[in-house]
């Protein structure tokens, strides 16, 4: 699959999260497998690009490229304006955020509320497309709601004004995260349109990544929510689309290993304070892949150090850790 000049090495996409998919983590999934990584949703407000969360969003230092920054707004030309930053700070890939279903998005008539308007899709996509002399991409849901999917022609748009990739979430605006993701509408836009298309939504598993692209006709999956704690699905995903076998799951010493080196990417983007705040949700997530854990994420959620955190890591694989059998 191609985004403009740049060809993915694979068809597993990490999605982008808000809260989620800083560089550390970007880092990471790229390392274990993925063939690109979306930055966190980015507001397309420059007037806030000095504060300390937007100038995180917007550090790609060491980052494997190609580098896509979301970029998330309601107005074409505020939405160009950030474009142009963007793309003049490194961004070699652009994707607009038309998915998000989150209230505060929506309220902002940014995200996924932004499909209720065709007209106005036209007019973001444009002015982006012919603010900026590198690719951009779109992100999606399937339509408003259940009565009014619009995904077909929304993809239309799209194509029509230079998007080069549309990635598909299998759900409307109105079903937030709840239920299961369809995936017929992704087929029929994948059918409308004659730019990449990537399948998003519910996609957890080796065998769910091939039976979504079997079913959907897409080029790529793109993996959100299953990633987190689980950063080697994507090996496992392009391992098993590749040979049509699965590979084990990793090995306790491995997942040490992820985790000690998440944190220490964590402390040092952010500092020890913010640093060891993020990384507790995210080893809440890892140890739901570890049996007999709970007691200890109760600890983890109330330590202040770093070193406090890393050790107790390091305690719950202590010298026993082949011992241990790993959630896949």
């Amino acid at each position: 699959m191609r985004i403009g000049p740049y060809s993915l090495r694979n068809p597993a996409v990490l999605a982008p999260m808000a809260g989620v998919t800083d560089r550390p983590f970007r880092q990471l999934c790229l390392r274990l497998g993925a063939g690109l990584a979306v930055s966190e949703m980015l507001t397309a407000q420059v007037a806030l690009y000095d504060s300390a969360k937007s100038r995180r969003r917007r550090d790609h230092e060491g980052e494997a490229e190609p580098r896509i920054v979301q970029i998330a707004g309601g107005e074409p030309g505020m939405l160009a304006e950030a474009a142009r930053r963007n793309a003049g700070e490194g961004a070699q890939i652009l994707d607009i955020n038309m998915g998000c279903p989150a209230k505060k998005v929506c309220n902002k008539a940014a995200g996924s509320a932004l499909l209720q308007d065709e007209n106005l899709v036209g007019q973001i996509l444009d002015a982006v497309v012919k603010a900026v002399d590198i690719p951009v991409t779109l992100k999606i849901r399937t339509g408003w709601d259940r009565e009014h999917k619009n995904g077909v022609r929304i993809a239309k748009i799209a194509e029509q004004a230079g998007i080069c990739a549309l990635a598909v979430h299998g759900r409307t605006r109105a079903d937030l995260y709840g239920g299961e993701a369809e995936y017929e509408t992704i087929r029929a836009i994948k059918n409308s349109v004659g730019i990449p298309v990537i399948a998003n939504g519910d996609v957890d598993s080796p065998e769910k990544a091939r039976a979504v692209l079997a079913q959907t006709g897409a080029d790529a999956v793109m993996i959100g929510r299953a990633a987190q704690g689980r950063p080697w699905i994507f090996r496992k995903i392009v391992h098993f689309l590749a040979t049509g076998k699965k590979l084990p799951p990793p090995e306790a010493g491995e997942i040490a290993a992820v985790m000690l080196t998440h944190l220490d990417n964590l402390y040092a983007f952010y500092g020890e304070f913010t640093g060891l705040r993020m990384a507790r949700k995210h080893l809440g997530w890892y140890l739901k892949t570890v049996p007999h854990a709970a007691g200890l994420k109760e600890q983890l959620m109330r330590v202040e150090t770093a070193a406090a955190q890393r050790s107790l890591v390091r305690s719950l694989f202590g010298d026993n850790n082949n011992e241990l059998e790993l959630a896949a």
